[in-house]
Parts: C-alpha cells; sequence; structure tokens
C-alpha cells in the first residue's frame, strides 16, 4: 500500500520564499450617485488599488501549465458584483456644494415634514373658488379624481428618483426630465413650469404675507392704537426681510424644523378656518346653482376650465419631491424610495384631512358668495364681526408663519440653480458670502415683482394651466420611457391615457385663463398694491 501511494501522490509544489503577501481588495459598499457628483467620494485611501510599483513582479511567481480560464470576468458571480458596487461608488463633486444635495441625512420624517409643508398652504384657500362654477357633483368629482392623479403621479416620481441598473440618483425634476427627454426639451417644456411653480409661488407667498401682516396689525392694534400703520408696500418689505433673513439656512436639510412649523401652522389655520365657517352655518342667500348657466356656451365653457385651472392650482409641490428625496441616503440594501414613500403617505393624509373639508365646507358655508379671494377673504369679510378677535389674530399670525416656511422650500430650488451656475464655472464651492448675497438678492427681487405686479393672485387658473404638466402628465411620460412597460398592458395604457389627457387639459387650461382675464378684466394696478 505504501509503494502503491508513494507512485500516484502529487509532489506539492513548493512557494517561492521570495513571493510578497498580496492582501485581498475589497470592493467599497455601494451607493447611488447623482449626475451631478460628491465632493467626498466613498472610495477611501486604503480602497485604492496598489499602485504598480507595489505590485507582484510578473516574473516572481513560476509559470503554470494549466490552461487560462477563457471564461470573461464580468459574468463570473463575484466580477458582477464588484463592478456593480464600483459603479454605484461614482460621485459627483458638485452635489455636496450644492443646498440641495449637500446634506443627504434626511428621513422619512423630514420628507413628511418637506412634503406637508409643500402640498399644503395658500393654493388650499382658492379650492372653493372653483366650486360655484362646477357645482357640487362635479366638483366634488373633479376634485377627488385630481387628488388621486396627482397622488399616483407622486408614486411616479419617488419610484424614479434612483436606478439600480445604472446606480444614479436624480436630485433635481429638471435632471430627470433632461436625462428622460434630452435637455433641449427639459429647457423648453420643463424651465418654465419650474420657475412659474417657484418663484411665482414665492411671489404669491410675498403679497400673501405682507397683507396679512397688515391685517394681524389692525387686529391686534384696534381702533384705539395711536401707530402709524405701514403702507402696504412696507409690510411686504417686512415679510421679505423676514423670509431673507431665514433663508440663511444652508441647505434643504436644515430647514426641516422650518417645514415642521411650517407643515403644523397650516394644518391649524386651515381647521380654524373650515370649522369657523361650517360652524356659523350657511350665509343668508346662498345659492349652489351653478354659475354662467344663462351665459352662451362659449364663456361657459372657458368658466368650467378656469375653475378646472384653481383646482390644478392646488395640487401642487411635485416640482419639489426629487429634491426631498435627495436628502436621504441611499444603497442598495437601503434605497430611499422606502422612507421617502412612508414619510409621503402620511404627509398627504393630513393634506386630504385639510383639503376636503375647506373645499367642501367652504363651498357649503359660502355658496356663490365665495369672494375670489378664497377662503380667507370669505373669513375676514364674513366673520369679522362674529367671531373672536383672539381666533381671528391667530389664524392671520399662523397664515403669517406658513408663509415664511413656505416660502424657504419654494426658493430652495431657485438658490440651488443659482449657485450651481457658480460651481460648475469656477469648479468650488460657493463661498458663504456669495450664497447670502444671492439669497438676499432673490428676496428682494420678488419683493419688487410682487409690489409691481399685486393681481398675481387673480392668475390662479393660469398658473394652474402652466405648471398642470409638471404635476399631472410629465410623471407618466417619463414612466413610460423609463421603465418601458410591455405595449398594449395595463400600466402603459393608463400611463398614456393620463399623460395625453394632462397636456390637453394643459393647453385648454391655458388658453381659458387668458380668455377669463381678457373677458372679467383685472384690474391691472402696476405698482399699487391695496
Amino acid at each position: 500500500m505504501s509503494e502503491f501511494h508513494e507512485a500516484f501522490s502529487i509532489p506539492t509544489t513548493p512557494r517561492p520564499a521570495s513571493t510578497p503577501h498580496t492582501p485581498p481588495i475589497s470592493a467599497p459598499p455601494s451607493q447611488f450617485h447623482s449626475p451631478s457628483l460628491s465632493r467626498s467620494p466613498l472610495l477611501s485611501f486604503e480602497d485604492h488599488i496598489q499602485p504598480a510599483a507595489n505590485r507582484t513582479p510578473k516574473n516572481s511567481t513560476p509559470k503554470n501549465s494549466t490552461p487560462r480560464i477563457r471564461t470573461p470576468r464580468f459574468i463570473t458571480p463575484i466580477g458582477s458584483p464588484i463592478r456593480k458596487a464600483l459603479k454605484l461608488t461614482r460621485l459627483d463633486t458638485q452635489d455636496a456644494w450644492l443646498p440641495i444635495t449637500e446634506s443627504r441625512n434626511g428621513n422619512a420624517y423630514y420628507a413628511a415634514f418637506h412634503t406637508l409643508c409643500a402640498g399644503i398652504g395658500i393654493q388650499a384657500l382658492v379650492l372653493p373658488v372653483a366650486f360655484p362654477i362646477l357645482g357640487w357633483f362635479w366638483g366634488v368629482t373633479v376634485f377627488t379624481v385630481a387628488f388621486i392623479w396627482q397622488l399616483y403621479t407622486l408614486y411616479i416620481l419617488v419610484q424614479l428618483h434612483e436606478s439600480v441598473e445604472t446606480g444614479v440618483r436624480y436630485s433635481r425634476y429638471i435632471q430627470l426630465f433632461g436625462a428622460t427627454f434630452g435637455d433641449n426639451l427639459a429647457k423648453w417644456l420643463a424651465m418654465v413650469p419650474l420657475w412659474n411653480l417657484s418663484g411665482g409661488t414665492c411671489i404669491a407667498l410675498v403679497i400673501i404675507g405682507g397683507s396679512s401682516l397688515k391685517m394681524f396689525f389692525q387686529l391686534m392694534c384696534g381702533g384705539t392704537c395711536s401707530a402709524e400703520p405701514l403702507t402696504t408696500v412696507e409690510w411686504y418689505l417686512v415679510f421679505t426681510c423676514s423670509a431673507v433673513v431665514l433663508s440663511q439656512l444652508p441647505n434643504l436639510n436644515s430647514i426641516a424644523g422650518v417645514s415642521l412649523v411650517g407643515a403644523i401652522t397650516a394644518v391649524v389655520y386651515c381647521t380654524f378656518i373650515w370649522v369657523v365657517s361650517v360652524a356659523k352655518g350657511r350665509m343668508a342667500g346662498v345659492s349652489y346653482n351653478p354659475v354662467g348657466g344663462d351665459e352662451t356656451a362659449v364663456v361657459s365653457t372657458f368658466g368650467v376650465l378656469n375653475a378646472l385651472g384653481i383646482i390644478a392650482f392646488a395640487f401642487r409641490g411635485h416640482n419639489l419631491t426629487l429634491e426631498i428625496q435627495a436628502t436621504m441616503p441611499s444603497s442598495e440594501k437601503h434605497p430611499s424610495t422606502l422612507p421617502m414613500w412612508r414619510g409621503v403617505k402620511f404627509a398627504y393624509l393630513l393634506v386630504a384631512m385639510c383639503l376636503f373639508p375647506m373645499a367642501i365646507g367652504g363651498y357649503w358655508a359660502y355658496g356663490q358668495l365665495i369672494p375670489n379671494g378664497g377662503m380667507l377673504a370669505a373669513f375676514y369679510t364674513f366673520h369679522s364681526r362674529d367671531t373672536s378677535r383672539f381666533i381671528l389674530g391667530l389664524t392671520t399670525l399662523f397664515v403669517i408663519i406658513n408663509a415664511v416656511s413656505s416660502f424657504q422650500i419654494y426658493a430652495m430650488p431657485m438658490f440651488d440653480e443659482m449657485e450651481s451656475s457658480y460651481t460648475l464655472r469656477k469648479k468650488k464651492p460657493c463661498p458663504w458670502w456669495l450664497r447670502a448675497t444671492f439669497r438676499v438678492m432673490f428676496g428682494f427681487l420678488l419683493f419688487f415683482v410682487a409690489v409691481a405686479v399685486p393681481f398675481v393672485g387673480s392668475l390662479a387658473g393660469l398658473a394652474g394651466g402652466i405648471s398642470l404638466p409638471v404635476t399631472l402628465a410629465y410623471p407618466c411620460f417619463m414612466w413610460l420611457k423609463v421603465k418601458k412597460p410591455k405595449i398594449y398592458s395595463p400600466m402603459w395604457l393608463l400611463n398614456w391615457g393620463l399623460g395625453l389627457l394632462g397636456m390637453a387639459l394643459s393647453g385648454l387650461l391655458v388658453a381659458a385663463g387668458v380668455y377669463v382675464i381678457i373677458d372679467t378684466g383685472i384690474k391691472f394696478s402696476f405698482f399699487n398694491p391695496q
């Protein structure tokens, strides 16, 4: 047996003593990167492959007669995960320099605060204005369908924020649109609605915030106050200064507390307004017959379309969804999609609890008597005498606080855009003094526009038509382009139908908004805010 073992045993190949031990290379943890880059890449110094001078010389290891394996490395069970992990760690330096992606420590709670602050506010107050034109049945039906529709497109945006296949995070709405349809179409089709949603909302906030400050002073001062009141322009300036000071917070994550305060005040004052309106009962002589029944078909049709534009104006905030999600960390094992959607679901539960009672209760209480300014104007007009000054003052104060808070989150994409232009040219982060200068200039530019065009609140229907594709149409087309569902499948038909319907409605609403402005004749009081 020993002879047989000696004859068939294979001698052990001696290991050369000169061969140094090469430590194994470990792949860095995988994390999604943004198309616009991170100043702090995940690859540490130890993770980098050693230079050629430290590697084992080729002639130090004896050649082996075993034939080489011809299988490509990229299909081996180890090669693919390593390459995928390396691909997902390509980060962009610019992302760590910009306000939206400077901090990625967000969570589901922060997402809920930001989403609630952006999804409810002054736009909720104008919802009952659409009901006198649509009537009870069509008003409630259209409002419910619009709510479900925009919630579906919001889900689409949350899902499209990051791609597991490419490892890219689209941290801004314009980035996702450009990556899907090209930069040229993004400039023509997405830029104007996004600027309208961010800049236009901030202008409306300056007007409402300044007017509410004036009202709050009158309520608190009363008829016995000897102080000389400020003019409306001066109250606009007070609000703008407050918003500009608060806007010096560096990034989107740092204003999570501000968004929480804004969300709480929005929920409280919406509840105050509709509860008081319903508790006081219906106004004398209220009527629920749709307005425009005796008018021509053309006038009636454009009136209905303008009412749809007002409802579309109430559902905004989609231009901030990807930006909010960009504040969260994300990896293959823990994608940001899950906490973001949890935060969105909680936020929109509260949004529904505020918007539906506001629209239905406001129309029940005032009917066709609802003024064009919405529920806040009706609250002061009809209940300034039969409601305590404390409730009126507290409601007005909450409106002011919510306006200042909402200004921060709606202005953040504009701050990000201004600083992005600087960092792209200079290849370095924006210094603190220049960042502060950008934000001060932006705030006072909006103040100038608010003073010059104080009737911007009367353009709610037109603004809703312009911004409608961002909320209801573009997400459906982006889903079709990115996910490529099977042709004629339910998802394919659903997204094509909603996308085309949204674009058609946008065109009709813009035309209707222009027609209503010309037909009703808005009082163009330039540089004369009341």
